[in-house]
């Protein structure tokens, strides 16, 4: 069946950015010209996902104010001439449709997904987390539902890591590589200390997940950090259906921290042509100031 639906989940309340983020959406901090939360859902309609679930919280109105539109600018925009900008603003409002539901408490993230269970309408969906965002021509949800149509079960992207970024992750352990880059997943577990790990494979912020998740995630105590993690209940699902790992093809731009943030709106303005010589002028006036 064609994976039709993508969950987000945004009702994180973005401590890492406070005090920025105390009324304003993390995933709308931006990412050069357009919101983090715009390049994870780009993603997935390029994907073929056509239906986005938002897993929102108390202070993310702004991203269903983002999605929506506004017609009092888009009015303003027309009587400038500013044709272009007016046409960019329908774009976005009509890019896809658009759900939202309440997460009501902040119980991590496995109870954020358990939030979409009504309408995902016991299919097969796709994850998106927003702090991840991947660059690269073929979509990193798109490899990961071709893996599915090919042998089922749920799939998870997976990155290889130094072992000094181990205890950040969840990590998998392969039971056998069925073919470059694709693993057959037995075993998981959540930030554990590199003496503890199964193995370098960490799980990255992108799934193609069964609807029996739902029915383990209700019933998933609380784990690490007094969450309901989706590791957990991922890691009983093994034991019940295939769960596939593949290495993803791509870029990843951490943006869950400032540290990433900043690192990710440098490294891509570099690479736009109109933003490159801003950044560069910025530097060596900075290292001209320091000598």
């Amino acid at each position: 069946m064609k994976i039709k639906k993508c969950v987000f989940p945004v009702a994180g309340l973005g401590t890492r950015f406070l005090p920025v983020t105390k009324e304003l959406a993390k995933e709308m901090l931006p990412l050069v010209n357009r919101p983090i939360i715009s390049y994870g859902v780009e993603e997935a309609l390029a994907s073929g996902c056509e239906e986005i679930i938002m897993v929102t919280g108390r202070a993310k109105r702004s991203i269903e104010n983002y999605f929506d539109r506004s017609f009092e600018l888009e009015e303003m925009l027309k009587a400038r001439g500013k044709t272009a900008l007016y046409e960019e603003m329908l774009k976005i409002a009509n890019m896809a449709e658009i759900l939202f539901v309440r997460q009501r408490q902040p119980l991590g993230l496995g109870h954020a997904v358990l939030c979409a269970e009504p309408i995902c309408n016991n299919e097969f969906f796709a994850v998106a987390l927003p702090d991840d965002v991947f660059i690269n021509d073929d979509p990193v949800i798109a490899q990961l539902i071709r893996v599915h149509e090919k042998m089922g079960g749920s799939v998870i992207a997976l990155e290889v890591v130094e072992p000094e970024n181990i205890s950040r992750y969840g990590i998998v352990k392969s039971q056998f590589e069925v073919e470059p880059g694709v693993h057959k997943i037995i075993d998981m577990i959540e930030k554990p200390h590199k003496e503890e790990a199964p193995s370098n494979l960490a799980i990255m912020g992108r799934y193609v997940l069964s609807p029996r998740i739902f029915e383990l995630l209700h019933n998933q105590t609380a784990g690490t950090g007094g969450e309901i993690q989706l590791t957990d209940a991922l890691k009983t699902l093994c034991n019940l259906e295939p769960v596939w790992g593949v290495v993803y093809n791509g870029r990843r731009f951490d943006c869950g921290t400032q540290k990433g943030w900043l690192s990710a709106n440098v490294q891509l303005a570099l690479e736009d042509p109109e933003l490159r010589n801003v950044i560069l002028d910025v530097v060596n006036a900075a290292q001209a100031q320091t000598e």
